[in-house]
Formats: structure tokens, sequence, C-alpha cells
């Protein structure tokens, strides 16, 4: 089928229309659950190139013409986008009765015109052209060019298409709260419902990997230090932690949505599948930062330091150092223990070099369990590389090697601590630590082999997370601590 792509301005009709109502169908936030222009921009952000330093030089040009420059340097990946599934089905029943479909959108022409011939449905294509920006009003415009006397419906999804809603003879509306507003200027053709978008909330600010940040409490634990202050600095510590964290998840899945919409799992997330919108998101990292800095100034300048670390470190990572083989993982593990030390910044204790022995080697071998089960999924694909990281499937056999060491590593050093004298000055009972080793051991090649196997989650936390063996494994080894502290030995 051939789409026909008319500009903002200079309209002219098809030269055979239908007999039925055409139906004009918004892009953005109807057609696909995102917005482009904020998408493209976001895509330019992760390349590193000069091109956002362009950006205010463009936006004088106005808006249309910031869309064309933005546009013709994204390349946007219009097949994995977040189509809104039961409009697209709709479209496609009313297509095959014969009626003509127009995309009206004010993104820009050479965006709009990819997502029509990827879906093959449009007759033509109504979009901005670098000139005009195809919106609100100007969309009217546009559409009343080609259907003079109004005999159009148009689909839409935001109070800004109230103005092409009258002049339309009706419409299909995105969304139940607007489609009251719509009623009282055209007809209504059919609703289609928008889920709640705040109950997405905690999944975008990964709320339950808030339990990584329990690692602050590790050094109160291992100095059996449980006083009052102590344990009140800790808690804020997580607290500002936790905030800072979940803006760093919301940047990283901001960067990556292309890639995350081409993993198996990854693509329901938020962002990536369009069920909370890019704008939230982009709001939310400022209102994150804020509150966790704010947290942060009841806790000593250390702990600052550790925080800016962590947020420098994690925003390094996310634009690039995970593309990076082997010092992804590496990275990963650091984040890992620096939660340890903020632990310790927080409470003014002592970090122990054990301690970040053990956190290095044990949050290496966890951060080569996850690239692991992302190579095992990407097999079970069909696909040979990883989109938005630096490994292949031929990497598999490499990776198993690497992260066993690292796993068996931090046992060994467990070991050694255990033959320290530091361990006799703090436990009644030392000799029963050592039934740690073999507790570690077992979970550590279980989770391995289930890895190996392709049946672990790629991410270790959700895992244990939901893992009865793991919970068991936990209090197993916190028995194990408190018979030593209380010589049940």
């Amino acid at each position: 089928m051939t789409t026909s792509v008319i500009s903002g301005e200079g309209f002219s009709a098809p030269p055979s229309a239908p007999p039925s109502v055409p139906l004009c169908v918004d892009l953005d936030g109807t057609l696909i659950q995102t917005d482009l222009l904020l998408e493209s921009l976001l895509a330019l952000l992760k390349r590193r190139s000069p091109s956002p330093l362009k950006l205010p030089v463009w936006l004088l040009g106005g808006r249309a013409h910031l869309k064309r420059e933005v546009t013709a340097r994204a390349e946007l990946d219009v097949t994995a986008l977040p189509y809104r599934e039961e409009l697209v089905a709709y479209l496609r029943e009313v297509r095959g009765a014969g009626r003509p479909l127009v995309l009206a959108t004010a993104a820009d022409q050479q965006v709009a015109a990819r997502v029509a011939k990827h879906l093959g449905l449009f007759d033509h294509v109504v979009a901005s052209d670098g000139r005009v920006n195809n919106a609100g009003a100007e969309k009217l415009r546009a559409l009343q060019s080609v259907f003079p006397e109004g005999a159009f419906v148009y689909a839409g999804d935001a109070p800004l298409d109230l103005a092409v809603w009258r002049g339309a003879a009706g419409a299909v509306v995105v969304g139940e709260r607007l489609a009251a507003r719509v009623a009282r200027v055209t007809p209504i053709e059919r609703v289609f419902p928008v889920q709640d978008r705040l109950r997405e909330l905690p999944r975008a600010l990964r709320v339950h990997q808030w339990v990584k940040n329990l690692l602050i409490g590790v050094p109160l634990l291992l100095a059996h230090q449980l006083s009052a202050p102590l344990l009140l600095a800790a808690l804020l510590a997580f607290v500002a932690f936790g905030l800072l964290a979940s803006a760093t998840y919301v940047i990283n899945d901001l960067l990556d949505l292309e890639a995350d919409r081409h993993h198996p799992r990854k693509r329901r997330r938020p962002f990536a599948a369009g069920t909370l919108p890019l704008k939230l998101g982009v709001a939310l990292v400022p209102a994150l930062l804020a509150s966790s800095a704010l947290v942060a100034l009841a806790l000593p300048p250390a702990f600052w330091a550790v925080l800016a670390g962590y947020f420098v470190t994690t925003l390094a990572y996310s634009l690039h150092l995970k593309r990076v083989p082997i010092l992804d993982v590496i990275v990963l593990a650091l984040l890992y223990t620096l939660r340890i030390i903020a632990g310790t910044a927080a409470t003014g204790l002592e970090v122990t070099p054990w301690l970040l022995a053990f956190s290095t080697f044990f949050f290496l071998y966890l951060a080569f369990v996850k690239r692991l089960s992302e190579l095992h999924a990407l097999r079970r694909a069909g696909d040979l590389q990883a989109k938005g990281r630096g490994y292949s499937v031929e990497d598999f056999a490499g990776l198993a090697n690497l992260g066993a060491s690292s796993g068996y590593v931090s046992v060994l050093v467990v070991a050694l601590y255990l033959s320290s004298p530091q361990v006799a000055e703090l436990y009644r009972a030392p000799l029963v630590l050592w039934l740690l080793c073999p507790l570690l051991l077992f979970w550590i090649s279980r989770v391995w082999l289930l890895a190996h196997r392709g049946q672990m989650h790629d991410d270790p936390v959700v895992f244990a997370l939901r893992d009865r063996v793991s919970y068991a494994v936990g209090a197993l080894a916190l028995a194990i601590g408190l018979a030593a502290t209380w010589g049940w030995g």
C-alpha cells in the first residue's frame, strides 16, 4: 500500500475519497504510548553527541524546526515503539471494512511516515514539516484542508486535541476522563480505556530494589554496634540511598528505552512499555535527587561524598560503562560495595578490609550471574548480540568461568577472615562461624547451576526475594551468627 505524506501547508484532497467517513488518528499518546520528541531527545543525550548542545539554536527556528532536526538525528526504531494494541486492532478492523485512515500527528513527517509504513494501515500522513507544528488548531486547519466540510472522525488522547474535535464529525477517545469533555463538542464513536498509571510508579522507582540498601546496616551488625543513634543514622542513610537509587533507575530506564524494548523481560518496564509517560520520568529525577539530598543533610559530609560518588558512577554506567565488557560487571560490584561504605560513612564506623574484599568478589559474582542469565535469554530468543551491551552468546563459557571463580573467592575470603584474631575478639564461639562456609558454597553453587541452566531471573536480587531456599539459607546464616555471638557453640 502506498501512503501519501501531506505536509503542514499546501494540502490537496485525496483523489478519490471512499463514501465512509475517514478516521484521522493521532500518534503520540494515542496510537503509541510515548512522546516521540522527548524519546528522540533522550536518544540524542545517550549518544553523547554534540547535537543536544544545538537544541537552543534549533528551538529558535520554532518547535517544528526542532522536531525536524532532532528526528533526523535520533533514528528511532519504530518497530519497537509501544503501540496501543487495542487501537491498532480496531484500526485493522475498520480498515478491513473499507474505511480510509489518516495518520494525523504533530510529530515530524520523517518518523510519522516510517510509522505508517511499518503498520501498513494509513492512506495518508498529515504531520509537522519543519515549518508548521501540526498540533491543536494547526492540525484542525490541516485536516480541514484535506476534508473541507469537516467530514472526518478524529482519534486523540489529550485536552489539546479538543481544538480538533470541535471541527470533527466524531471522536475516538483514548482515556475515559477525557471522554466526558469530548462528548460536549462532538459525538463519540469509541472510547479506549487507559490503565491507572500510578499503580506503575513503584515499579518505575524499583522500590523492591531498596532491599539492596540493607547493606548499609552490615557494618553495624559485624561491629556489634546497634545503639539507637547509629541505627537512626543507618535508617536515614537507607532512605537517602533509596531515593537516589530510584532516581538512577529512572535515568537508566529513560536512556535505555530502545534496548529494553528488545529485551524479553525489560520491555515490560513502565517507561519502555509506555504505561508511564516519559514526562513523568523526567520530572521524577530532580524530585528524587532533591529529596535524597535533603535527607542526607542530617548525616556526616563523608556520607555526602559516598552518595555523590554512587550517583556519578551510576550515571557513567548508564551512559557508557554498561556497554564495556568486564568493566560493566566490576562497576556493578562497586555499586553494591559503595552501599557498605555508605553505612560506615553515615555511622562513623571503620570499614574493614575483610568486608571490602568479600563484598567485592561476592557482588562481582552476582553481576556475572546477571550477565549469564541475560545471555541465556538472548540465546533462547535466537539472537547473537545483546542490544546495548558488550556481550554476545559466544561469551557464555568465558563469563561462566569468571563468575564461578569470583563466587568461590568470596568464600575463601570468609575462611581467611574466620582465621583472623579479630573474630575471637567479637564472638564467644567463633568456631561456629565456620558453618557459614559450606552454607555459602551451597548457595553460590546452586545459584550458578540455575543460571547455567537458564532458570535464573536476570536480577539475582529479585530471584533471592522469591526463592524459598534463599530464605532458608539466610535464616540459617542468621542463626549461626547469633550462636557464635552468644556462645551457643
